[in-house]
């Protein structure tokens, strides 16, 4: 994780020596293709330019510390400057109110400006890097996806091992964010999640204090942002979604939806959460209550239409499809062998107890890397009968040979059965109607 000096000089050289020198000419090219959608509001637009960063250098190989801080000091440059030079002119179907609230920006001249900052930033880095700190803790990220037999590919994940970095936060306490969204009715909801649900709980009022309360309000503020796009641009998507925020020794998770969380400690999979299925019977009372109504039609349904109870977007479905997240909090003992993050797809075709067998049979295979471990999961679940998009993140906790090694010391530890262990973790449940 760390990132050396002589690695990030030689990377900021190279890209200086790649890229075009500002000021851009009006015929001159961004270096990135340009994000779809409509113009982002003032509100959108630090998410949205850092976004186009992070794939900008992630295709280039940045060292992900360096990029992260990188990203973090153009984007306070740019909110040095007056936003509201690039403002645009009301757009057909934005009310009234928006414009005041939350302008939009005309997108490629604050792009412009964007790059801009990001050059002089590389500019003065390459002649004086600032210390780039790294995780105090063991993580190791294996991440798989696929489209599988599906037309379009609807899922997206978010890996954030650099979220102090990429919000400027010095203290000495680790953060890190792993999230999976599950979109449906098209993939401008999962983006949408993807790209801003990390900066709202980066910049949430408890973040520091209270991370599980930044997690889950953040979800909510997410949806509000999105549905005020939605209805600008007529955008009708959802999306389910789960989080994952490690803060020191805790784990917090927040969740809409049938995208699933699961813990595994010492050989055994931990219960952490319940996802939101139209079936579960608090959320059909809660539909009902609302003036729904859940009907089985190849699955359980909500109005006849879609198979979660609780999502970002969906516009036309509000109130019905919630957007109030539940969450949890758990402490981590140093025990836990890893997290993993995925969509139904897979948790669909494969249960928790089978998370582990499969994971340690990879290890065996692999003799302790644990690199491709999603890679596999994803077959299985194939091979199960999944035909859904999937997405599995797995993130170790501790090195993947010391999860075989203790497997193979105890045998007894190893799963046998189909047993779920049960945490002691502190629930908060949101709201019954929304």
């Amino acid at each position: 994780m760390a990132c050396p000096e002589a690695t990030a000089r030689a990377f900021l050289g190279a890209l200086l020596r790649e890229l075009p020198r500002p000021p851009l000419g009006p015929e001159e090219a961004l270096p990135w293709s340009p994000r779809g959608g409509g113009p982002p509001s003032q509100a959108e637009a630090p998410a949205e330019l850092a976004e186009l960063a992070r794939g900008f250098l992630a295709g280039r190989n940045a060292p992900p510390l360096l990029a992260a801080s990188l990203i973090h000091a153009a984007i306070s440059d740019i909110l040095q400057t007056d936003l509201s030079d690039f403002k645009k002119q009301k757009v057909e179907g934005e009310e009234a109110g928006d414009q005041e609230t939350s302008p939009l920006l005309d997108g490629e001249p604050l792009q412009r400006c964007f790059y801009n900052k990001l050059w002089e930033v590389c500019c003065k880095w390459q002649k004086q890097l600032p210390p780039l700190k790294p995780l105090q803790r063991y993580l190791q990220v294996s991440i798989h996806a696929t489209r599988n037999t599906r037309r379009k590919m609807e899922d997206k994940h978010v890996s954030l091992p650099e979220f102090n970095q990429l919000f400027g936060m010095t203290d000495d306490v680790d953060r890190v964010y792993f999230a999976v969204f599950d979109g449906h009715g098209g993939i401008d909801a999962a983006n949408y999640a993807a790209t801003h649900l990390h900066f709202n709980i980066a910049h949430h009022k408890e973040i520091l204090k209270n991370p599980e309360e930044a997690l889950r309000e953040s979800f909510q503020k997410t949806d509000d942002m999105f549905l005020a796009k939605a209805r600008r641009e007529k955008l009708r998507s959802g999306s389910t979604g789960v989080s994952a925020l490690i803060v020191g020794n805790k784990l917090h998770i927040a969740w809409l939806g049938d995208s699933q969380v699961m813990l595994v400690q010492r050989g055994k999979a931990i219960n952490l959460m319940e996802p939101h299925k139209p079936e579960r019977e608090d959320e059909k009372q809660r539909i009902e209550a609302l003036g729904g109504c859940v009907t089985y039609m190849d699955c359980w349904r909500v109005n006849g239409t879609l198979a979660v109870s609780r999502a970002i977007g969906d516009l036309l479905q509000k109130p019905y499809i919630s957007s109030c997240a539940d969450s949890a909090s758990f402490d981590l003992t140093g025990a836990e062998d890893y997290v993993l993050l995925a969509c139904d797809g897979f948790f669909d075709a494969i249960r928790p107890f089978e998370v582990v067998d499969l994971v340690l049979e990879h290890l065996m295979q692999n003799k302790g890397d644990g690199f491709k471990a999603a890679e596999r999961l994803v077959a299985a679940a194939k091979e199960s009968g999944s035909t859904d998009n999937i997405t599995v993140l797995v993130v170790f906790l501790r090195e993947p040979r010391d999860v075989l090694a203790d497997c193979l010391e105890d045998p007894k530890s190893c799963p046998a059965d189909d047993c779920t262990a049960e945490p002691t973790f502190c629930f908060v449940s949101s709201e019954t109607n929304n």
